[in-house]
């Protein structure tokens, strides 16, 4: 019987889940077998599980599980260079020239498991099945929002949280927005055709900002791109890959610019890649936001796990599209998991 084991999250402020309770009685009831963990962050309860016919497990028991069990969870595994015998599918930052994904990599060939990784569970058109795209970009707007805020009170963005909703979301950004003397800003989303994009103007629509909408035609030139230096906020929504323009290059620090807070939501500094290469490493909640200039500001905005903000909105939203996949996982042979396996396997093969 195929066995999936839904993992605790071990990342600081990851209350995530990628299958909810409706979603694991679908597949029990298909004859896959669900195994959940305790979790002590989880934004969705244990209970609900239980009553959906789930096994429970020990939060971070998944090390013990059974060697046939396929491990699920989202973010990233602790950093011991333990081996890796089981069937993973998580979001493995591995396959894009990512530094740190190369001992990843070695875990797996090390233990003889196998990475499914999230972000290339693909259809037969190369679309992603599932993405958090919306939610990234909907808090990745709103944080780099705090930080153009922080700036007009002389001060760089201070921790930000969790929030119970998308409406307390809302309505705390625009308590502080209405609290400073100054006009919204206005603000260029590159990539604003797609999922992230989308949620990135949505809410900077939502707080009155007045935002310039660019995607591919826009960007088909290579650069450079004046344009974003003539906005208060950038907002980065397209993932690095071989080809992706830079954005915005060492040398916009010392020039003169508008420009004085970019949102990487895309956030991929490790890549060689990387379209906006000012900034060499992620932000965290605690100091969501690295000046990278000075006369004027200029300040990044790079957390990697936006949507965890909206823990619940964003893990109903993820889990909805995620499920149908799931409901294959009884033919690891066919389609989605063939394709992602390939992908694993070209990319660890010469470890």
């Amino acid at each position: 019987m195929t066995h999936l084991w839904v993992r605790a999250e071990q990342r600081p402020n990851e209350e995530r889940v990628g299958l909810t309770p409706d979603g694991a009685k679908a597949l029990i009831d298909k004859g896959i077998r669900v195994t959940v963990e305790e979790s002590s962050v989880r934004a969705i309860g244990i209970e609900g599980y239980k009553a959906a016919g789930c096994e429970i497990a020990a939060e971070n028991s998944w090390p013990e599980a059974p060697k046939d069990a396929i491990i699920f969870g989202l973010k990233e595994l602790p950093e011991d260079g333990t081996p890796l015998p089981h069937r993973h599918i998580m979001f493995g930052h591995a396959f894009k020239g990512q530094h740190s994904g190369v001992a990843l990599l070695k875990r797996f060939k090390a233990g003889g498991g196998t990475l499914y990784d999230l972000e290339y569970l693909v259809d037969e058109t190369g679309r992603r099945v599932a993405a958090f795209g919306y939610w990234a970009g909907y808090a990745g707007a709103a944080v780099t929002l705090k930080s153009w805020a922080a700036q007009q009170r002389g001060e760089v963005c201070g921790p930000v949280g969790v929030y119970g909703g998308k409406e307390a979301l809302l309505a705390d950004l625009g308590a502080e927005l209405d609290a400073l003397e100054a006009a919204r800003p206005s603000a260029i989303v590159i990539g604003a055709l797609g999922r992230v994009g989308t949620g990135a103007a949505d809410l900077l629509t939502a707080m009155g900002c007045a935002v310039t909408k660019w995607d591919m035609a826009e960007t088909a030139s290579g650069g450079p791109f004046p344009e974003i230096l003539a906005h208060d906020l950038f907002l980065n929504c397209i993932f690095a890959r071989p080809g992706t323009p830079v954005f915005v290059p060492q040398d916009a620090l010392g020039a003169a610019r508008q420009l004085t807070a970019i949102g990487d939501v895309a956030c991929d500094p490790d890549s060689d890649y990387n379209p906006v290469p000012v900034y060499d490493r992620a932000t965290t909640w605690e100091a969501p936001a690295l000046r990278v200039a000075q006369e004027p500001v200029l300040d990044v905005m790079a957390i990697d796990n936006l949507p965890s903000m909206l823990p619940v909105e964003s893990s109903e939203d993820y889990a909805a599209q995620l499920l149908e996949t799931l409901m294959t996982l009884d033919d690891l042979g066919g389609g989605v998991w063939t394709r992602a396996e390939a992908d694993f396997i070209t990319h660890s093969k010469d470890l």
